[in-house]
């Protein structure tokens, strides 16, 4: 029953009761009972500042009803995890929330944005970056929602013209669930992440990352160990560099942090074997996983350089070739350096056979697949060699204004059996000017030239004019 109500019925019993007495003890009787309806009174007004105080210790608003079994703690002190040594760049196609770090290592030790799961350990984060992205290119680009270099159509063909085409898309927008549970051993986190690039007109679900790690081991859909998540320019475009390593696939990784500066990683991966079949009807097989290391220096003034390998067995089996495997493999250096006060230098050399499935230009995108290995004219399946510089440069030019200059260039080895329009070079080069309009909210106007070459010696290349606008949650 209310305070409220309680009062009334005591103040109305008392009437009542100063009704029946006779007038000669009515004087008397009245001021005793007023008397106790004063005490009583001031007891329940203690006990309510008692039930007050009691529920803002459990973190609960006034008069909140609890469900039971649930049990509210408040912290005794706040959560602060271990700062990584790697600088949080901004970025309008943000790669590095995502990459698994070592311990309890974080780009944001103060978890902005998580809140406490009730009866666990655990603490969560749900973020929603909203995007979207107008584009003028100078013809038929290939790919109107991305700059895929390896798209661009050959001047002079029938996909080449249509003149100046614009789109607009919001594909980019992206929803993402990171829990962490730093106070227990293991630094156990999960993390989800999803865009709207899947397959399909429209905005179509696709998975971006879906994995665990406990203990430094990580397991799921995440980044391949092959790849340094740190060192992608910060471009307006979605896309990115064409010589980016960007390959995401189920992964098993173990991370081994020998000091404050120097950790290994260590990982095994869903091979995808990506054979050219021209004239020989073959289909790609796997027989191995892939499989391969990094090693990593990190230093909070300086930035990271990072040196990755990766071994592979390319496989295919031809009705008429049989079947055959090949050695792929590949070195990765990259780096991403301060340089200046504010200025920040992003560069990834690439070299190795049988590699063009770790591509960013990769045949995902262009219907091309066969970047990994061919057969040559002997019938002997030969790995491709494949060789790609990437750079990018950032400069601050005050606290809500920089700009980016990105350059990206690959070069693949044909054999002469393939196809005279396989894929054999692109470049890629851009520009940029963004706006940090409010903490979260970046606006960006983007400059991209893309050229592609193929085997024949037949060229393409198209101008694209770019603005984005991406807000952050968190």
């Amino acid at each position: 029953m209310k305070l409220t109500t309680a009062k009334s019925l005591l103040t109305v019993a008392a009437l009542i009761a100063a009704g029946a007495l006779p007038a000669s003890a009515q004087s008397s009787e009245l001021d005793q009972l007023k008397a106790s309806m004063q005490a009583m009174q001031k007891s329940m007004e203690e006990m309510q500042q008692k039930i007050a105080e009691l529920e803002k210790e459990r973190g609960m608003a006034p008069g909140t009803n609890v469900p039971q079994g649930v049990v509210f703690t408040t912290p005794t002190k706040p959560i602060v995890g271990q700062a990584s040594p790697v600088a949080d760049r901004d970025n309008m196609n943000d790669q590095q929330a995502a990459a698994p770090r070592p311990g309890n290592q974080t780009l944001d030790p103060k978890y902005r944005g998580f809140f406490p799961i009730p009866n666990t350990p655990g603490i969560i984060m749900f973020n929603a970056k909203p995007r979207v992205d107008m584009m003028e290119d100078s013809r038929n680009s290939g790919n109107a929602d991305r700059f895929v270099t390896a798209t661009i159509p050959m001047n002079h063909s029938a996909n080449a013209g249509g003149g100046e085409q614009f789109n607009a898309t919001a594909k980019g927008s992206q929803l993402s669930v990171d829990v962490r549970a730093p106070d227990i051993p293991g630094n156990f986190r999960f993390y989800y992440n999803n865009d709207f690039f899947g397959s399909g007109s429209g905005m179509a679900y696709r998975l971006k990352q879906l994995y665990g790690q406990f203990y430094n081991v990580t397991a799921g859909f995440t980044y391949s160990i092959f790849e340094d998540p740190d060192v992608w320019p910060d471009t307006v475009d979605f896309e990115g560099p064409n010589s980016a390593i960007f390959a995401r696939q189920p992964t098993v990784r173990y991370m081994v942090p020998l000091n404050d500066q120097w950790q290994l990683n260590f990982g095994i991966e869903q091979p995808s074997s990506e054979v050219d079949n021209t004239g020989t009807d073959a289909s790609s097989v796997n027989h191995l996983p892939d499989g391969g290391f990094n090693i990593r220096w990190e230093s909070a003034r300086r930035g990271h350089v990072q040196f990755a390998t990766i071994l592979r067995d390319v496989g295919a089996n031809s009705p008429t070739l049989g079947q055959q495997n090949v050695l792929g493999w590949g070195l990765n250096l990259s780096a991403s350096l301060n340089v200046f006060e504010k200025d920040s230098v992003q560069a990834q050399l690439t070299y190795g056979e049988g590699i063009f499935h770790f591509c960013n230009d990769n045949f995902t995108y262009t219907g091309f697949a066969g970047g990994d290995a061919a057969f040559n004219n002997g019938g002997d399946l030969r790995a491709l060699a494949y060789f790609a510089p990437m750079a990018g440069y950032t400069h601050q030019w005050t606290d809500k204004f920089r700009s980016t200059a990105t350059f990206g260039y690959v070069n693949l080895q044909n054999e002469q059996s393939q196809d005279p329009a396989a894929y054999h070079e692109t470049y890629y080069g851009s520009a940029n000017l963004v706006w940090q309009l409010r903490k979260r909210l970046s606006v960006g106007m983007e400059c991209l030239y893309g050229y592609k070459d193929e085997k024949s010696g037949a060229f393409g290349d198209v101008w694209r004019v770019q603005m984005g606008l991406v807000y952050s949650l968190f």
